[in-house]
């Protein structure tokens, strides 16, 4: 019987699946994690036991569809074909199998959610990214991405009152001063290690402005394994931290008092072997302008939190205003200058974080970018001063989630990309943590953000 239009058989036989299986023995790795994303930003997941992964590989994991609509609190929304009726498949890729030096005996997999009979689910975040690769690719271009990280290194501390814990940072070491390297050595090797094990190619690392704040950047990949990349470094960073009996926040404020936690977005477009962001393009300048004119909206997805918003400030180098620059920090948009002449020159989205699903923030920039391209849109003047110097002058962007989902909801580009049930789901599950949080205190919000990122 012929199969029905854009379905895939999970039981397909693929190469990587006899590899995988002979790596997890001789690893000896006992559990298997099949990982992905939610709307919350939350990084999920079942795992399989080795004695059953042959088989899991075929068929995924079952899993329910309203694990979609819960938010990062572990509250289930309300949202049309998201109830207690209904499944999915947890199917992983075997391109991505890792394993978790963090968890000795197990290793991951970066996994699509599917309908039973194999075909695309309208919610899965990771098949968002891959349509909006498609997308680009049927117009003759690539986009290599990588995020750029921070992270709080400390130890969480109960409050003796008996309120939220607290994260007490690991140093008060200055801003890439020696030491803050020094004091995170133990741990910044094992992380290293850790990344490189899994084929995430560690290029810097350094202590950052506040206390106990890190960035350990890896190098840049195709669109899909940069997204994959940043789940498994999210996941790798907290547990290298764990097992050493500490904790890692990725969170955009975890401290309100202390510098935020970015996860800058840097982009280059090809086709073929050329980058076409470098020198005069005019390719750059209009995904430049895409993603302007899009930018308002974007940040409900790429500052996927109430806390972002904290982060998201003027004078705070996060991009708080809708402009571009060369080598301009406080620009939502930098031309990056390359490094000497082999590096090659590419674009840094500023207000972009680690609470955002990385599938659904890049695909939402590529789709942005491509209409900028498509309508060969002007970004307008590059601004090479701090636009706060100029009141009034530059479009400052949303200072909270509400007025960032109010801006998707009326951006009819993104709109359609995400489409009817995805963009329901994610609306509900970000509305429904705008709410809960502003029902409660700071401390609430900053716990729960340290917990979870």
């Amino acid at each position: 019987m012929r199969d029905r239009p854009g379905a895939t058989k999970l039981n397909q036989p693929d190469p990587n699946v006899r590899r995988i299986l002979e790596r997890a023995e001789l690893e000896g790795v006992e559990l298997i994690r099949f990982l992905y994303a939610d709307h919350g930003g939350v990084i999920r997941g079942k795992a399989a036991s080795r004695s059953r992964l042959a088989e899991r590989l075929g068929t995924g994991i079952g899993h329910t569809v309203a694990m979609m609509a819960m938010n990062m609190l572990d509250q289930l929304q309300e949202v049309e074909d998201m109830g207690p009726v209904g499944e999915v498949r947890i199917v992983p890729d075997p391109s991505t199998y890792v394993p978790l030096p963090h968890a000795p005996g197990a290793a991951a997999m970066l996994s699509d959610l599917r309908l039973p009979d194999g075909s695309a689910w309208a919610a899965c975040s990771r098949t968002f990214l891959k349509d909006a690769i498609a997308a680009l690719a049927a117009e003759g271009y690539t986009l290599l991405a990588a995020f750029e990280p921070e992270f709080t290194l400390g130890r969480r501390l109960p409050d003796p009152s008996g309120g939220p814990d607290r994260l007490l940072p690991l140093d008060d070491s200055l801003c890439y001063a020696g030491t803050g390297f020094d004091t995170a050595h133990d741990y910044t090797i094992k992380l290293m290690r850790a990344l490189e094990t899994q084929g995430l190619r560690v290029e810097h690392c350094h202590p950052e402005l506040g206390p106990g704040q890190q960035e350990v950047s890896v190098r840049h990949a195709p669109a899909l394994r940069a997204a994959d990349n940043h789940v498994l470094y999210r996941e790798t960073v907290r547990g290298v931290a764990m097992r050493m009996s500490m904790w890692a926040s990725l969170a955009p404020k975890p401290l309100a008092d202390q510098a935020g936690n970015g996860a800058h977005l840097h982009l280059s477009l090809w086709r073929e072997s050329r980058n076409l962001f470098g020198g005069d393009s005019e390719v750059r300048d209009w995904f430049v302008g895409g993603l302007l004119a899009h930018l308002p909206a974007l940040t409900a997805l790429t500052c996927g939190s109430v806390n972002s918003f904290r982060r998201l400030t003027p004078r705070s180098w996060a991009g708080a205003y809708a402009v571009h620059g060369l080598d301009n920090r406080e620009a939502a948009v930098r031309v990056c200058s390359p490094l000497g002449d082999s590096g090659e020159p590419n674009l840094e989205l500023k207000p972009s974080d680690s609470s955002a699903n990385p599938y659904l923030s890049l695909g939402a920039v590529i789709h942005a970018g491509l209409d900028g391209i498509k309508r060969e849109l002007d970004p307008g003047e590059a601004v090479d001063v701090d636009p706060d110097t100029r009141p009034g002058r530059y479009p400052r962007l949303p200072s909270s989630l509400e007025e960032a989902l109010d801006a998707l909801e009326a951006d009819e580009l993104l709109m359609e990309a995400l489409g009817p049930l995805r963009r329901s789901a994610y609306l509900a599950v970000k509305r429904s943590e705008a709410a809960a949080f502003a029902a409660k205190d700071a401390s609430y919000e900053l716990f729960h953000h340290m917990r979870v990122f």
